[in-house]
């Protein structure tokens, strides 16, 4: 069989299967598609260049409990152009973030001193927002129980 033979197969079978003729396909636009002066035509510079905006919080802080010695991940989502820099604080105190992911506060080793007020500020150039919650630390004893990260 030739190619002209198979497509010409293949055209038939599709319109015969519609019903002498094959449905217009919805995700393809007509070949003579025009533009209406009413339609919007995306400016492509507003794509680039993303409207600067002042931090949100996506996802806050949540109050949470753990045993002394486990390890505790507190975790925040912020959104802000440009990207807010976050401050984290403990019982208003500002705590060092050397070795920190953005985002998240590693509390290694818990003791009852760690348990208090967790804050996190976000601030770019536009504002600021904040969101906080308590840390419990429990003494649950020696050997009965098992830390959990996260």
């Amino acid at each position: 069989m030739r190619k002209a033979d198979v497509q010409m197969t293949l055209k038939k079978g599709a319109e015969e299967a519609a019903g002498g003729m094959a449905p217009p396909s919805p995700r393809i636009p007509s070949k003579r598609a025009k533009v209406s002066s009413d339609q919007v035509v995306p400016d492509p510079a507003a794509s680039v260049y993303p409207t600067p905006t002042p931090p949100v919080f996506i996802r806050k802080m949540r109050n949470a409990a753990v045993g002394t010695g486990c390890d505790i991940r507190l975790k925040v989502a912020v959104a802000g152009d440009p990207q807010p820099t976050l401050y984290w604080y403990h019982n208003d105190d500002l705590l060092n973030m050397d070795n920190q992911e953005y985002g998240g506060l590693w509390i290694r080793d818990c003791k009852p001193s760690d348990a208090g007020l967790y804050t996190c500020i976000a601030t770019n150039h536009l504002g600021e927002t904040r969101s906080s919650a308590v840390l419990a630390v429990l003494d649950l004893g020696e050997g009965n129980y098992e830390c959990s990260c996260e």
